[in-house]
């Protein structure tokens, strides 16, 4: 058996009351860490069939959970989790979150930035009869085009709080002379360029260089930082007939699911990644090579 050696880590792990980060969390708590969990819920309106299995209100309801669900899922499997709400696009908060962890749990050793902030934007003009060949795969609420506005709500919570984040953990952990630290990061497949999605692909490639950075400065200090590029993974939005037009182009024949991004952040945290840092691992059956 292999032995990730979590037990009595202290994670972080952000954007974790649905999906991706839940399952994240839950994976970690089971290797024996002590999980602290944050979520934002969202305040979009919840639009269309809501009994849907899957899609757009689908997901929205999942957006609008707190994190309940997934402490109370940790504790009852025999681990240790807490919660809180953080609104990471406000500088402020994150500092008072690493004190929030260090009182529930003690100092950090493993940090997930997976909380991130999506809306459909384009270069195209509005109301432009192009707009119609734009890839509008599960978005009713339709695409606007990027402005400041729009750039500044993507770059907030999905490249600068989580830089941010990175270097609060940084510096605590230089502070405190520890010698092992771990940092992954969720960017999307779509990062090098996502039409349709230009902001929220942008700031996710910008993660992406942040933690090449991080990880050539961090690792004397005994700090990896990787980030795992997830392929079309089913959090609530794909619905069956996306799934359809999805699979024909995925080598391994099927979406992704929470528990696939998972199954890699722990091998990222675990002591069998000691000598990976700087890497970009696309996790998504093939999808993108």
């Amino acid at each position: 058996m292999i032995d990730p050696r979590l037990q009595g880590k202290i994670a972080l792990v952000t954007g974790a009351n649905h999906g991706i980060g839940a399952a994240i969390a839950k994976a970690l708590a089971a290797q024996g860490a002590k999980v602290f969990v944050t979520y934002l819920r969202s305040n979009d309106a919840i639009v269309g069939d809501s009994s849907s299995e899957a899609g757009e209100a689908f997901f929205a309801r999942e957006q609008a959970a707190n994190a309940d669900a997934v402490v109370s899922a940790i504790r009852e499997a025999g681990g240790t989790a807490d919660s809180a709400e953080v609104d990471l696009s406000n500088p402020a908060d994150i500092p008072a979150l690493f004190d929030g962890v260090e009182a529930a749990f003690g100092p950090l050793d493993v940090l997930v930035n997976n909380a991130a902030s999506w809306q459909a934007d384009t270069f195209l003009p509005p109301a432009s009869e192009l707009n119609n060949k734009l890839p509008e795969l599960w978005m009713s609420g339709g695409i606007a085009t990027i402005s400041a506005a729009s750039h500044d709500h993507h770059f907030a919570v999905n490249t600068r709080a989580s830089v941010l984040l990175m270097t609060e953990f940084a510096r605590r952990h230089v502070l405190r002379k520890a010698a092992w630290g771990r940092i992954i990061n969720i960017s999307t497949s779509g990062s090098y360029a996502f039409p349709s999605e230009a902001s929220y692909g942008a700031s996710k490639f910008a993660l992406e260089s942040y933690s090449r950075s991080a990880a050539r400065e961090l690792g004397q200090f005994g700090i990896t930082v990787n980030v795992i590029s997830p392929g079309p993974t089913q959090t609530g939005w794909i619905t069956s007939a996306l799934e359809a037009a999805l699979v024909p182009d995925t080598p391994l024949k099927r979406i992704g699911y929470p528990e696939d991004i998972a199954d890699v952040a722990v091998f990222l945290a675990s002591e069998q990644a000691r000598w990976v840092t700087g890497q970009l691992l696309h996790v998504g059956g093939g999808h993108t090579m």
